[in-house]
């Protein structure tokens, strides 16, 4: 039989202040003070995985905390490599970044009926960020 404290977790609905695309620094662990995006997002486990932008190839960010699996070769002429995988981060590990650039705290208030984010720091609205669609 479940306990109370167990049924209340359960039944609560988990609202992140963080979103999909939003610009966001890392401020705990071994990318502190890396400014990526926010990739993914799982509520659940209250974690994030960022990416950082790529200017060479755009199609393919760099991830931000990291781990490093190593692929052994299958066939004679394939080479071993190191491949980077994104570990997801704690969301309380991000803050989202104001449009000027300056990390803040996140808020949610009632403005004409609709419950939208805004920036603790200067009080502004938060833009949602425009997700890029995969192509099919």
């Amino acid at each position: 039989m479940p306990t109370k404290a167990e049924l209340k977790q359960k039944a609560t609905h988990i609202k992140l202040k963080v979103r999909k695309g939003d610009r966001v620094v890392i401020i705990a662990g071994k990318d502190k003070g890396e400014i990526g995006f926010v990739a993914a997002v799982s509520p659940k486990d209250q974690k994030v995985i960022v990416l950082k932008d790529n200017e060479e190839n755009p199609d393919q960010p760099f991830p931000l905390n990291a781990a490093v699996k190593h692929r052994k070769a299958k066939m004679q002429g394939e080479r071993s490599m190191r491949i980077k995988i994104p570990v997801p981060i704690h969301v309380s590990n991000v803050m989202v970044l104001d449009a000027d650039g300056t990390p803040t705290r996140v808020g949610r208030r009632l403005e004409d009926g609709k419950l939208v984010r805004y920036a603790k720091k200067s009080g502004s609205k938060l833009i949602d960020a425009q997700v890029m669609e995969h192509k099919q």
